[in-house]
């Protein structure tokens, strides 16, 4: 055998055949869902994957506001923002969250599990997160993901 048959192929931006997703968040725990989402924006799934090279898929999140949480994290979990001024800390709940922001809890989770800088923004833009189960991507033609 030839040992230049051996090497590894490294992933070209160019190159990369993206596909699309939907993932129905109905009754799924908010952790797992994430990670699982996490993998396929960042393309850990395919064989030519190359970690500077941003070669993961679209992403359809549907039903993202009837995913939960286990334990007691819906009451007892914590979102910290602060608008900038002194004093102005506001710290919300899931509970409290799902009434004004409800795709925010499953946006949030995946985007902490992304790679941090303009690598990590790139691939959070193929997510798409809607809290009911329309969405309007259907010319994509998005394949059904069981996780």
């Amino acid at each position: 055998m030839d040992i230049n048959s051996f090497k590894t192929t490294s992933a070209k931006p160019a190159e990369v055949e993206r596909a699309w997703f939907v993932v129905d968040a109905e009754n799924m725990v908010v952790g797992r869902l994430a990670s699982k989402v996490a993998t396929i924006l960042r393309g850990k799934h395919k064989p030519q994957f190359t970690p500077h090279v941003d070669c993961g898929d679209f992403v359809i999140v549907i039903n993202a506001d009837k995913a939960r949480f286990t334990g007691q994290k819906e009451n007892d979990k914590e979102y910290f923002s602060h608008t900038g001024y002194p004093g102005g800390v506001k710290v919300r709940t899931p509970k409290e969250l799902r009434a004004t922001k409800p795709t925010f809890i499953v946006q949030n989770a995946v985007k902490g599990m992304l790679p941090k800088g303009p690598l990590g923004r790139d691939m959070y833009r193929k997510l798409k997160v809607y809290a009911g189960s329309e969405h309007p991507h259907g010319a994509q033609q998005p394949q059904p993901l069981e996780l």
